[in-house]
């Protein structure tokens, strides 16, 4: 697979939008753990290699265990995430499926049991950022780095 164009180049404006929305929704108050396990969650869902890659490696960077990551893939099955990222992860879920799920009012119940107002606009904007980083990198293609594989290798 090869990439299909640069979004950077083609249309920077449109990049710097979002960026700004991501810088917004990294400085907005919610726990950068979080922050990183949503992102990697969705794109999970969505089948992003190169943000999959790209946020579980943030999350290393941050501290986040391995086999958190690991087990990430099955979080509803797992006692190893709290209360709140399970509320979360459900959240994540729902939207990032939003086709199928219509956003349920048992996923949004659970969600208002561990986040206020504000919290919940917060994380749907985090859930919705991702999906149009998400949607990017998969209909143009993106490449994640193949460093790793190439140390492997050799």
């Amino acid at each position: 697979m090869s990439a299909r164009l640069n979004p950077y180049a083609a249309a920077p404006e449109m990049i710097a939008a979002m960026t700004a929305l991501e810088e917004a929704v990294v400085s907005s108050g919610l726990e950068h753990s979080l922050i990183e396990l949503v992102k990697t969650r969705a794109s999970q869902i969505n089948g992003c290699a190169f943000c999959i890659h790209m946020h579980t490696r943030d999350a290393r960077a941050q501290g986040e265990s391995e086999e958190r990551l690991y087990l990430l893939a099955a979080w509803w099955e797992s006692s190893l995430f709290t209360p709140r990222e399970k509320a979360a992860l459900t959240w994540t879920d729902s939207l990032t499926l939003i086709a199928q799920t219509r956003a349920p009012d048992a996923d949004y119940a659970t969600l208002r049991e561990h986040f206020d107002e504000a919290e919940a606009v917060k994380l749907t904007m985090l859930i919705g950022a991702i999906n149009v980083w998400n949607r990017l990198a998969v209909g143009f293609r993106s490449q994640h780095p193949r460093k790793w594989v190439a140390e492997k290798a050799a």
